[in-house]
């Protein structure tokens, strides 16, 4: 059961968000749901272990959200994350996976943390097309060689106690060096180095939310670190956030996905990549079908019931001269190929495209300083505004009276290639695309209907 006050906290977060979003009349309200298939087990057992943890305060959720540049930006998962743990304030746990991206040179990092290193050190990221360094599933790597390195990671972000004891450095060195821990005054090894999975893991003798880990290199050597792992012994959500600029879907086949994905072992997927997908001209939605079907297929290896949220991408433009830009219609085309992928995954589509106005509403939020000039990336307020949309699109699922666990239709292991049905037991196909698409999601039924899109047949 819900208390009075989270309720009324709940109640308030929606209320802001309703009335922010009412401020642009193109953004499309009635569109923002989750559009998914309430036979789907994936789904279900997440909605369930979620009401779980905020009812009872135990257990713990993993969420992992995956992209590209609006993703590496930061501000759009955090604002998400802060909507969460605002939302369900007994509910907070570790900070989950993250990267130290402005360890290297003009790589911006996320505003959450801060990161300083004075050393030089090489940055390798997944859009290389023959990546020098190894990457495990941020999708990028920063090497030390030749010389001591210190990497200074802060905590900047004061709302949520992220005080961990526990930090596991991702990285290999094929020279045998061996990163340690530094805070306050003390330098520690780690506690155990675990050779075959690459992370050496440090049990602090205090709580810290800031630290930094030195890699000390000597002449001929070298260190790549692939990430940090922030883990806490309180139970509850950790959002971790994964993206790298310019990535696309294959992108991330270069880096070992499976060995850091048994660490963080996500129940929900967020996924935000196609943007870079769809940007050319020889766009093939059935390459990016596919592709996107192998992504999803490796998380599903470690997790068998992991749920898979689709954001579909953003309208945008290209630009075709000095200053002139052309609307990116490739937009419809991974609209459409993310309900495909739903309907296979047993997974649920947000809808972005159609939310912020369907084509070429990125002129709109633009002129609203809501989108930059490139019209293709937000601004700050921009991606605020998506992040609270989202929320509100997923919380109106959580808030629901989800039955508890330990139903025997929720021990299902969902797979990849499962073919959820709609409620008449019907197998979904897929249609074409409109050049102004309407809410065509999945056939939705739902415990406490607030708004049913337009029927579709896939």
């Amino acid at each position: 059961m819900f208390s009075k006050k989270l309720l009324v906290a709940l109640f308030c977060l929606l209320a802001a968000f309703t009335l922010r979003a009412q401020d642009y009349p193109f953004i499309r309200r009635e569109a923002n749901v989750l559009h998914y298939d309430t036979n789907s087990a994936p789904m279900e057992f997440l909605f369930q272990k979620w009401q779980r943890i905020t009812a009872t305060g135990q257990g713990n959720l993993s969420i992992v959200h995956i992209g590209g540049s609006h993703v590496q930006a930061g501000t759009l998962p955090h604002r998400i994350r802060t909507n969460i743990l605002r939302a369900y304030p007994g509910a907070v746990g570790g900070r989950g996976l993250i990267f130290p991206y402005s360890a290297a040179a003009k790589c911006n990092n996320p505003a959450d943390y801060k990161v300083h290193c004075l050393e030089k050190v090489i940055l390798t990221r997944n859009v290389h097309k023959e990546p020098a360094y190894p990457m495990g599933l941020c999708g990028i790597s920063v090497t030390a060689q030749d010389v001591p390195t210190r990497i200074q990671i802060l905590n900047n972000d004061k709302q949520f106690d992220y005080a961990v004891s526990r930090i596991i450095v991702l990285g290999h060195s094929p020279h045998g060096v061996v990163p340690t821990v530094s805070y306050g005054n003390l330098n520690v090894p780690p506690s155990y180095i675990d050779t075959a999975n690459h992370r050496f893991v440090f049990n602090l003798l205090a709580n810290v939310d800031s630290f930094d880990i030195v890699l000390p290199c000597s002449q001929g050597q070298c260190f790549t670190l692939t990430g940090v792992y922030l883990s806490s012994r309180n139970h509850g959500i950790t959002y971790s956030s994964i993206g790298v600029n310019g990535a696309a879907v294959p992108d991330y086949f270069k880096c070992s996905l499976t060995r850091d994905l048994k660490l963080v072992r996500p129940d929900l997927v967020i996924f935000g990549i196609g943007i870079n997908d769809a940007h050319g001209n020889d766009f093939d939605s059935v390459v990016f079908k596919n592709n996107y079907l192998q992504l999803c297929d490796s998380i599903r290896s470690v997790n068998p019931h992991c749920a898979f949220i689709f954001i579909t991408n953003n309208d945008s433009y290209r630009k075709t001269g000095r200053r002139a830009y052309t609307v990116n219609k490739n937009g419809l085309q991974v609209r459409d190929v993310c309900y495909r992928l739903a309907q296979l995954t047993g997974g649920a589509v947000w809808d972005q495209f159609e939310v912020m106005g369907g084509l070429k509403s990125m002129a709109q939020w633009q002129k609203a300083k809501l989108a930059q000039t490139d019209k293709v990336h937000f601004t700050h307020a921009g991606y605020q505004l998506v992040g609270d949309l989202f929320f509100e699109a997923l919380n109106k699922e959580l808030s629901k009276d989800w039955q508890p666990l330990g139903r025997k239709d929720n021990t299902t292991e969902p797979t990849a290639t499962s073919q959820p049905a709609t409620s008449q037991g019907q197998t979904l196909q897929s249609s074409p695309s409109q050049e102004r698409p309407l809410p065509r999601g999945l056939r939705r039924k739902s415990r406490h209907t607030t708004h049913t899109p337009s029927p579709s047949s896939f």
